[in-house]
């Protein structure tokens, strides 16, 4: 192809990029500015037409310019019909600049229809039009630096970036005003009295093919694995005496790697160019009011990245859009604005890019969700009862699902959040799905910055050596026999305890059938990963240092091995594999279907008292089944029975340094006689108890309701866990068997009349909530628990209502006395009964209590006077 030509087609395809983004703008807003450029643009490319003898292209940009010249002179009013007559011009230009690309003529035929309704426009007659499909604009190659060849023909196009508009100077045509260059090296926007000296801009600009791009990208790529065998050569040996210029080398050979990445960086917003012009045809179409807002769309990020993201992107907006929003009529009668919002976020986090998508809209219909799931038997009816709302939302992510009643040619094909996810995996990402009902959707993409070369953790199992991507990496927890963070086994998968939370381990030794044995290692590393809002630890050996590794693709033989993205290699010149998260959890069964949600519902379902909490459950004396909060659970052990030591006739061990008693279910204390006994510690403050049982079952995720309850000493009641009847142990109870002062006094079980009143359960500490929840819940409460006075009075906010509060009054942050004034000041909560929680029960601390506006004030160890307060203060309530 002519170079003249080639560069007429590239300047032109990105001058009608920017003409969608700045006709959307207009029609919103009809600025004389906008429309100056809008017009300026225009004219150039009719111009250019005709000194390359392109005749057909020229009449219909003439056509659109004679339309646009009307605008500008103030002949006519830029209207929704009239802009989507301007936007048809550009589709049919865009159409024909694709055949000339691929063919280097323009097509048979002419444009008589379109010039027609241009004329009739130019002369006030326009019709309001509908948006015809848009065509997709000839591909342009993605480079930053724009060229200004010396003395060219035909001066690149001019081009306004989305943000702002920079002042050009009219030039007769052909000539162009030159086009602004990447931001990093633009130089300032003349005046409109300044005519730019072609010299300059040539001096300050050039345009590389994007292939010698690529080349010196991998040139690099080498010089780095060069960098670092050398400097591997020469570590440890500090007074070689070529660690003077290795070090200067390595410096330059970083500062080189990180331009030659500039060069291939591009601004995000480059990716959302289409998406203004989309919107706009879909708010026309679908008869809505959608209001498109992009932040951050000087986000930068390598164009390799970019060009992967743009479809899926695309994808998710016109979904937003087409599912998302509501018609103007449906919002305006529950009371939205009548104008939907969409808006899409990009910033740098943590050596990543995160962009979030966003809208305001009905959110995803959970039911018709799991009528879709049950009817395509990608669940049983019992599975979905099992799961909350966001487990159940994942399920779009799975191919070929759609809850659309029509197909449309925006959706219903069952394609598009499968390819999305797929596609965002496949470069290293992540992508989370959050959703209201009534409120609005979200997604929450993280995509690594680059994929060319990547922090990497250098790690090592069965004497091999991997590396994991930074970007999955949480942190890292070493564990020894005495340490802290302990690796436990329930149902042989090891877990660990981390930060009161169970996290699944996964280890690299056994997945990848590395062979060997563990041995009886000092110590384990395990690196915490997260993949989307799925959290868990890969255990591996040994931990080395992070490095840049420049990564190679898969060999083919391996490319079915998905625990495997690449490979690379160190700079001792081995050859290393690079390990997938992604492809880690999905080996374990973790990421399918809506269990990608497990770990964003565990961290709500504090909220709500009808989602889940999970559950240890257990044998102790007897076959029955037993259970207990996990949170109340400090600790999984199995002591040795040796060990086992006697105090004034009763069993106690030697624990961390302390003694620490030993209770069993029946009391009468029947343990193993040789081997290791399982032990559940239960610990607050300095105190700790062990718990005796048989065998830990498992841990489940089940909505706690006891269903039968019971007069027997250290049980609360039966519950139907995992469809078995499971006992429900007090606590409580076998604590104060332990410590006859382990709450301040002796404790009794009352039980109340309360039907089935909603009670807010506010307390900073997980011990207490879930040690009291259930003692309410068998009492006949409906329990929320929150940890903090801010979620409960958002939960005012949002609507909730209680029928009384329970409050922890030494709380961090907001304490109870704080609270209760907030609650008695203003809104729906001024009148309900609250009462106090404290360690401190003076008469002082009672009389303070009543002052800020607490019914009355219960000693927190004292469970049996919180029952009959309780019961007493809504009895109250109800007489009144």
């Amino acid at each position: 192809m002519d170079d003249l030509l080639s560069e007429f087609l590239t300047e032109t395809s990105e001058s009608l990029s920017t003409l969608d983004v700045e006709l959307v703008k207009l029609e919103q807003n009809p600025e004389p500015k906008i429309l100056s450029n809008i017009f300026r643009l225009v004219h150039t490319i009719k111009g250019t037409c005709g000194f390359l003898g392109l005749p057909r292209l020229e009449t219909v940009a003439h056509a659109g310019e004679n339309v646009l010249g009307k605008f500008r002179d103030g002949e006519l009013q830029v209207t929704p019909g009239a802009v989507t007559l301007i936007l048809n011009c550009l589709d049919r230009i865009k159409m024909i600049l694709g055949h000339i690309e691929a063919t280097e003529a323009e097509p048979e035929g002419d444009d008589k229809d379109l010039i027609a309704q241009l004329n009739a426009a130019a002369e006030g007659r326009v019709q309001e039009a509908s948006p015809a499909p848009a065509a997709e604009p000839a591909p342009a190659p993605v480079v930053e630096p724009e060229p200004a060849a010396p003395e060219p023909a035909v001066p690149p196009a001019a081009q306004a970036a989305p943000e702002h508009e920079p002042e050009h100077v009219e030039a007769p045509v052909p000539v162009a005003a030159p086009t602004p260059v990447a931001p990093s090296t633009a130089l300032a926007a003349p005046t409109p009295t300044e005519v730019p000296k072609e010299s300059a801009v040539a001096a300050q600009t050039i345009r590389v093919n994007v292939e010698l791009l690529e080349n010196l990208m991998t040139l690099v790529s080498e010089l780095v694995l060069t960098r670092n065998q050398l400097l591997q050569m020469v570590r440890g040996n500090d007074d070689s005496e070529f660690a003077t210029p290795l070090q200067r080398l390595s410096h330059i050979t970083t500062d080189l790697q990180e331009g030659v990445m500039k060069t291939r960086m591009q601004p995000i917003g480059n990716a959302w160019a289409k998406l203004p012009r989309i919107v706009r045809d879909l708010s026309v179409e679908m008869n809505k009011k959608i209001d498109l807002q992009m932040i951050g769309a000087e986000t930068e990020l390598d164009r390799q990245v970019l060009e992967l993201i743009k479809d899926p992107l695309t994808h998710m907006v016109r979904n937003s859009a087409d599912h998302g929003l509501e018609s103007t009529n449906e919002r305006r009668l529950i009371g939205k604005p009548e104008v939907g919002k969409i808006v899409l976020n990009a910033y740098h986090e943590g050596g990543h890019i995160i962009i979030e998508i966003a809208d305001d809209g009905r959110g995803l219909n959970i039911a018709r969700i799991r009528q879709k799931v049950a009817a395509n038997g990608l669940a049983t009816e019992g599975e979905l009862e099992q799961m909350n709302d966001q487990q159940v939302a994942q399920y779009i992510f799975r191919a070929g699902f759609s809850t659309a009643e029509k197909v449309t040619s925006v959706s219903g094909r069952g394609v598009g959040m499968d390819v999305v996810r797929t596609n965002i995996e496949k470069i290293g990402g992540t992508i989370e799905l959050k959703t209201q009902q009534g409120k609005g959707t979200s997604f929450i993409i993280k995509i690594p910055l680059t994929l060319a070369i990547v922090s990497a953790l250098i790690v090592e199992c069965a004497g091999e050596r991997f590396a994991i991507p930074q970007i999955s990496v949480l942190e890292l927890v070493r564990t020894t026999a005495n340490s802290e963070h302990g690796i436990e086994v329930i149902n042989n998968a090891p877990v660990l305890r981390l930060r009161d939370r169970l996290l699944p381990l996964v280890s690299l030794r056994t997945l990848l059938r590395l062979g060997g044995d563990a041995g009886e290692r000092g110590e384990t590393f395990i690196v915490v990963t997260q993949v989307g809002a799925y959290t868990f630890g890969i255990i591996v050996d040994r931990v080395f240092d992070t490095e840049e590794i420049v990564v190679k693709p898969v060999a083919p033989i391996l490319r079915h091995i998905s625990m495997f993205s690449g490979n690379t290699i160190l700079g001792d010149g081995s050859v290393i594999m690079i390990l997938d998260p992604n492809g880690i959890a999905g080996s374990t069964g973790e990421i399918v279907g809506g269990s990608q949600a497990t770990a964003e519902a565990s961290t709500s379902r504090d909220l709500h008292a009808e989602d889940r909490q999970s559950l240890l459950v257990f044998r102790a004396g007897g076959i029955d089944l037993k259970g207990v909060p996990l949170a109340l659970v400090a600790r999984l052990e199995e002591i040795e029975v040796g060990q086992i030591e006697h105090s004034h006739g009763k069993p106690v061990v030697q624990y961390r340094g302390k003694l620490m008693p030993l209770v069993t279910i029946d009391g009468s204390f029947d343990v193993r006689t040789e081997g290791r006994q399982p032990v559940l510690v239960f610990a607050d403050r300095e105190r700790s108890m062990g718990l005796v049982v048989d065998e830990i079952v498992d841990i489940v995720e089940e909505r706690l309701k006891v269903e039968l309850s019971v007069d027997q000493p250290g049980l609360i009641g039966t519950a139907v866990v995992s469809g078995k009847a499971t006992d429900i142990i007090d606590a409580g109870f076998y604590l104060t068997q332990a410590w006859g002062d382990w709450f301040g006094s002796p404790d009794q079980e009352f039980q109340g009349d309360t039907e089935a009143k909603r009670i807010l359960l506010v307390d900073d500490s997980p011990f207490f909530r879930n040690l009291l929840t259930p003692l309410l819940s068998v009492a006949g409460y409906e329990v929320t628990s929150v940890d903090s006075a801010d979620k409960a009075l958002s939960l005012r906010e949002s609507g909730d209502n209680f029928d009384a509060i329970i409050s922890d009054i030494e709380m961090p942050g907001m304490d109870g006395f704080d609270f209760a004034q907030a609650v008695r000041s203003e809104g729906r909560w001024a009148k309900i009964p609250m009462v106090a929680l404290s360690s401190h029960a003076t008469e002082k601390d009672f009389e303070r209590g009543r002052e800020v506006g607490f019914t009355d004030y219960v000693a927190k160890f004292d469970r049996d006077a919180l029952l009959q307060t309780l019961a007493q203060s809504l009895s109250a309530k109800g007489a009144a």
